[in-house]
Order: C-alpha cells, then sequence, then structure tokens
C-alpha cells in the first residue's frame, strides 16, 4: 500500500506516493504530461518488493504545486530537490513521455545521481507537429493540471533545444528505451537515434502505441524487471 506525501523540493511542494520498504533501492516513476503519480500504481505494485517506489506529481500536475513558471528544465530540477529531500543520492529513474524528458536531461545532467535508467516513449530532441492547445471555452475544468504548464511544455516539445542531444551522450546508466512500435504518434527511427546516441542503452519495442505500460502493465513490467535485474 502507497501513502501519499507532500515534499518540498526548494522549487516546489511535490504529491509523492511512496511504497516499499525504506530500506530498499530506491525507483522514482515520472509520468506524462496531463498525468499524475497515479498512472504508475500497477508498475508501483510490482517493484515495491523490491524498491521503495517513489510516484511523484511534476510541478503544475495532480496535488503538487502549480507554479509561475513551466519548463522540462525546472521539472528536472524539482526532482533533484525531491532526491536531496529525501536523502537519495542515487536512484534507479524511470520516465514516460513528458516524464522520459525530464529523465533523461537529470541522467545527462548529473549522471552520479542515476544508476538505472527506463525511458518509455520518450519524446525525441527533433521538432514536433504543434499540438493545438485548447481554448479557455473548450477546457474542461477544474482540470487536474495546469493550462499554463501544458503549454509551455508544448511549446518546448516543439522546438526542443538541439542541446539534449549532448545531454544524451553524458548519460552514463545503463538505460532501456521503451517504444510503442507503429501505433505511437513518436517517430520511432529517432528513438532508434536515442539509443544510438546513449552509451550504454538497448531498445525494445511492445506495440502497444504511446502508452505502453498503461495498455500492456504486464509485459512493460516484466521488460523493465528483466532490465533492472
Amino acid at each position: 500500500m502507497s501513502e501519499l506525501r507532500t515534499i518540498d523540493t526548494g522549487g516546489a511542494r511535490l504529491a509523492c506516493r511512496v511504497a516499499g520498504d525504506d530500506a530498499a533501492p530506491a525507483l522514482v516513476l515520472l509520468h506524462a504530461l496531463g498525468e499524475d503519480g497515479s498512472t504508475w500504481a500497477a508498475t508501483a505494485r510490482r517493484l515495491a518488493g523490491r524498491y521503495q517506489v517513489y510516484a511523484p506529481d511534476l510541478r503544475g500536475h495532480g496535488h503538487s504545486d502549480r507554479c509561475p513558471e513551466y519548463s522540462f528544465e525546472l521539472m528536472r530540477d524539482d526532482v533533484l530537490g525531491l532526491l536531496d529531500t529525501l536523502g537519495r543520492d542515487q536512484v534507479t529513474l524511470v520516465g514516460h513521455s513528458m516524464g522520459a524528458v525530464v529523465a533523461y536531461l537529470l541522467a545527462g545532467e548529473r549522471p552520479e545521481r542515476v544508476d538505472r535508467l527506463v525511458l518509455e516513449e520518450p519524446p525525441p530532441p527533433v521538432p514536433a507537429d504543434p499540438a493545438r492547445i485548447l481554448t479557455e471555452e473548450e477546457r474542461e475544468e477544474p482540470a487536474s493540471f495546469d493550462w499554463k504548464m501544458a503549454a509551455a511544455i508544448y511549446r518546448q516539445r516543439n522546438a526542443p533545444d538541439p542541446a539534449y542531444w549532448n545531454r544524451l551522450a553524458a548519460i552514463t546508466a545503463p538505460t532501456l528505451i521503451v517504444a510503442g512500435g507503429s501505433g505511437s504518434h513518436l517517430p520511432q527511427n529517432e528513438m532508434t537515434r536515442m539509443a544510438r546516441t546513449i552509451p550504454d542503452c538497448r531498445l525494445i519495442t511492445i506495440e502497444a502505441g504511446h502508452l505502453v505500460h498503461e495498455k500492456e502493465p504486464e509485459e512493460f513490467t516484466a521488460r523493465v524487471e528483466a532490465f533492472l535485474s
């Protein structure tokens, strides 16, 4: 059973679901845009026997702070602050979509903090087709996330910093990329390029589209456990 804690990262207060033994190695699960840590419930239950699992709501999501500014880098710094507050020097890091970008930026900026890295359907650092942001009239209120956050992340996602490739090349942790195959909206060939850029990386495909761990939870978790072993 997990508990929901509020943790001050120094940049934002993050709600964080915690499960597993305090003495176990730490594993952090980072969710996609517009979601929250609860989407990892099935994965967390299975991995909590081996790890202490942390599933935060990133800034602007779920029960975490709505903030004046949003970016992948600020979310990365929030996660680093979370680790510092928890006293976790090194963790296994798993990220999905937006959370995968946060994860690979952290692993590239502070490689000593990441023991193993799993990137599920990571958006590659290449320009994307601009996504239409809903107008205020079209938005469902209250939303479980900050619409200002969504707009900021979409802008950054659509025109990523080319230096992100350097961050990928700086990752030292053994890395697994889980691609969603033909049903994904992300360019699968660019995930192959990402896997070639990260020094110690393997790439697998689970034909589930973009939401791999939600649509194929058993296969996803089994493949992740095999990698972590």
